[in-house]
């Protein structure tokens, strides 16, 4: 069932971008949910950021339509509704974190009299409080992503784009990190993460969307993602594998472990009972899901092999591209 537009923050439909010769985006249909936290994942020269530019109005569609927080794409209206870090970015080493942040009040034409606040509680929730009057030049790389974070969230956006947020951050900056993407989900937040770690897009993300050569190849929830797991259970003594898989599913012998691809959390019992009762002895059941970055390769890899027509994979010729906007 199609969600209603009025539940989405961001939809697309057959979104194409085309750059002189190069197309970045062959159709991109996708849908994001108010509220949730989105994936948005695939290889380098997929389109990503070409996606990106179009959704915050930085680049226009060559055709297809979307809409961004109820708005159709390039709203300027829409701009000031939503927080985005960029993968790359650099602020002015002599200015202080609450300079950077007090500036881009301003450059959001947030109301003066609410800069004190806004300033306090981004430092705050990115964890710079104690660091708001030192220099950006003294800042670690990490540090000065916290920043970056920071300035995305000035203006309580209902929409957070968030461009490989967590890539110069240590484990623990990328753990307070998952909890800032947290809090944005407890107060109706929309996140839209674009990331290469997808061990942690994989811990925060509700859905996630692949796209591959310019347009979507799935679109996963993750809980559907947890719900493909199996189990491995360590059994020694007499096991027929062949006896299992007819009554659980695909079952494989592992050494001293028996690998159930599929099963529900309810016929766990009656299998181990089962193996109890022909004379195995169970040592250790470990419950085991298929990951995001097994589904992320398996989909690359099945991905239909495409016949680029020259269109698509010609060098742009006299420079009628512009080389800073490719994906």
């Amino acid at each position: 069932m199609e969600p209603d537009l009025g539940e989405l923050a961001i939809e697309t439909r057959e979104l194409r971008k085309q750059y002189g010769r190069i197309v970045a985006l062959t159709g991109l249909t996708m849908t994001v949910r108010r509220g949730e936290v989105f994936g948005f994942l695939g290889p380098n020269g997929a389109g990503k950021t070409t996606a990106v530019k179009l959704l915050l109005g930085l680049s226009r569609p060559t055709s297809g339509r979307g809409q961004v927080l109820g708005a159709p794409l390039g709203g300027v209206a829409t701009r000031q509704r939503i927080g985005y870090l960029p993968e790359l970015f650099r602020y002015q080493g002599w200015m202080t974190a609450r300079e950077v942040l007090a500036l881009h009040c301003e450059l959001a034409r947030l109301p003066r009299p609410s800069w004190p606040a806004e300033v306090a509680e981004a430092l705050e929730l990115v964890g710079l409080a104690d660091r708001s009057n030192d220099r950006v030049e003294t800042f670690s790389k990490g540090m000065q992503q916290r920043l970056g974070l920071g300035v995305a969230l000035l203006g309580k956006p209902e929409l957070v784009v968030l461009d490989e947020p967590t890539s110069a951050l240590d484990p623990v900056g990328r753990q307070d990190v998952r909890g800032i993407i947290g809090e944005l989900r407890s107060r109706g937040v929309t996140v839209f993460l674009n990331s290469h770690l997808l061990t942690e897009v994989e811990r925060v993300c509700d859905r996630v969307a692949i796209v591959d050569r310019g347009g979507v190849v799935a679109e996963l929830a993750m809980t559907d993602l947890v719900a493909e797991g199996g189990i491995r259970i360590r059994v020694t003594g007499p096991v027929d594998a062949k006896v299992i898989a007819g009554r659980f599913g695909p079952t494989r012998q592992d050494g001293e472990w028996l690998v159930v691809a599929s099963i529900a959390d309810a016929q766990v019992p009656a299998l181990v009972a089962e193996l109890v009762a022909a004379g195995g002895a169970v040592h250790a059941v470990v419950p085991e899901h298929r990951t995001l970055e097994d589904r992320f390769l398996a989909l690359l890899g099945a991905a239909p092999a495409q016949v680029a027509a020259p269109a698509q994979v010609a060098a742009p010729v006299g420079g009628s591209a512009d080389p800073g906007t490719l994906p």
